[in-house]
């Protein structure tokens, strides 16, 4: 949903919004999905990995497996700044159907913390460590996102799903692709 009024932003920032209205002008197409994406800086995700990899100075590793539902795109950034707050992110998206979303960020150990009253679970990895599963209330009481959070490699890595597919993709599938990780 916040990608789909992201877009829309961009639509009025790029054809203009006056009293409510949309108004385009001749030359104002509106843009493809992939262009949209490419606008607010994501790349092919071997670009993005190149660049996160180069900063860190290290490999990332990324799951084998992806959610169990259909998705049309891909699509990745990595934020290397001089803010503290870098991170790789890769969004697995369905131009069809808005909650058919995935999201993995990667970040340094410990920058997400978790807050007690979000948890619903703890999950062992295969590797030892402790997944968290969390629960994220949204603007109102169906939509929000289901997290799971996790540390491997000095690097914390968290999942992110619409809940309205979390019959689809449960914790425990989520918990089998970051197990899917130790290849």
């Amino acid at each position: 949903m916040n990608r789909f009024i992201l877009l829309i932003l961009m639509y009025t920032l790029i054809c203009g919004v006056y009293n409510g209205k949309v108004y385009a002008t001749s030359n104002c197409q509106p843009c493809t999905i992939e262009e949209s994406y490419l606008e607010i800086g994501y790349k092919s995700v071997d670009e993005a990995l190149t660049d996160f990899e180069h900063h860190y100075k290290q490999d990332l590793q990324l799951p084998l497996r992806v959610p169990p539902v259909v998705f049309t795109h891909v699509f990745a950034r990595s934020n290397n700044g001089d803010s503290g707050n870098d991170f790789f992110e890769m969004v697995y998206i369905n131009e069809q159907s808005s909650e058919n979303s995935f999201l993995m960020i990667v970040g340094e150990k410990g920058k997400f913390k978790i807050m007690e009253k979000e948890l619903i679970k703890e999950f062992r990895l295969k590797d030892g460590n402790t997944a968290y599963f969390l629960s994220i209330r949204g603007p109102d009481s169906v939509r929000g996102s289901n997290l799971l959070v996790f540390e491997k490699d000095n690097l914390q890595y968290r999942f992110s799903i619409d809940k309205r597919i979390s019959e689809k993709i449960t914790p425990e599938i989520l918990v089998q692709i970051a197990n899917s990780i130790d290849y």
